[in-house]
């Protein structure tokens, strides 16, 4: 009954990283690691990616 638990508890806590954003920013930290980057601070890199979103919908209501 615990492991049902935790797989229910892993996948809650997947499903909100996704749904927040938090998953993005791990996978940039790991992209820079790998190609010996270094990485923008948080702030700067959610900045880029409004702006970025906001330059380039993907999206469009009409």
């Amino acid at each position: 009954m615990t492991t049902l638990v935790r797989r229910w508890a892993a996948g809650v806590r997947w499903y909100a990283r996704e749904l927040t954003g938090e998953a993005r920013w791990d996978d940039y930290l790991a992209r820079c690691e790998r190609d010996g980057v270094a990485p923008m601070s948080r702030r700067e890199y959610e900045r880029h990616r409004s702006e970025h979103l906001e330059r380039n919908p993907q999206r469009r209501c009409c």
